[in-house]
């Protein structure tokens, strides 16, 4: 939650395709992750065929948007295409409104302190964590309940997903990933970039 294109950074798209970021915009006070995804979409030029690509939350605001607009295809990384398939302490705690314990501060101290504890930080954790940090807190919030209180039940066609064996985010055995990544975990995008851009490299020239 929050990841921005920094996350991005090692994937390469098949040659002739260009790639545009969506930044994060402002959320509303209560605003439902599918009225956010659709004021997000502004940004793409629709006058065009385009394609949606979607990492972890990214991948829900793809499938919202691909409801409305749709795309040539969809492609989650480290993503879900359906409400049911959060983990059931997830959906859970969206209605005991459980966030507020999780404060943006309180994870970000955490954080802080995993860094400080573990010596020798790999380019991916030191990446995750400054981008963690330079989340606007009040974003981090808002997106953790709007995740949590996502309902979507419609599944986007066509469809590509890819997915780490080893993601306890969004954990592999309750989605259904056109491809899985042994050993992988959520942000495989970073740590196994070569797989992802020869998936995506499929997934596109398939589309």
């Amino acid at each position: 939650m929050g990841a921005d294109q920094r996350a991005f950074s090692y994937i390469t798209l098949p040659q002739g395709v260009n790639s545009v970021h969506l930044p994060w915009i402002k959320p509303i006070k209560d605003e439902p992750l599918a009225a956010y995804a659709l004021r997000l979409a502004a940004g793409i030029d629709m006058t065009e065929p385009f394609i949606l690509i979607g990492l972890s939350m990214g991948g829900m605001m793809a499938v919202e948007i691909a409801k409305k607009f749709p795309p040539v295809c969809t492609i989650l990384i480290s993503s879900i295409p359906l409400a049911a398939q959060l983990p059931r302490y997830y959906r859970i705690a969206g209605k005991l409104k459980a966030t507020i314990l999780l404060s943006p501060s309180l994870i970000k101290s955490l954080i802080r302190l995993r860094n400080a504890l573990i010596k020798r930080l790999s380019p991916v954790h030191h990446l995750v964590g400054d981008m963690f940090e330079a989340t606007d807190n009040e974003f981090f919030e808002w997106s953790m309940t709007a995740v949590l209180r996502w309902d979507n039940l419609q599944l986007p066609q066509p469809l590509f997903h890819i997915h780490g064996t080893k993601d306890w985010t969004l954990p592999i055995h309750l989605t259904h990933p056109t491809q899985s990544v042994p050993g992988a975990g959520h942000m495989l995008v970073m740590t196994h970039p070569a797989i992802v851009n020869a998936f995506l490299d499929q997934a596109i020239r398939t589309s």
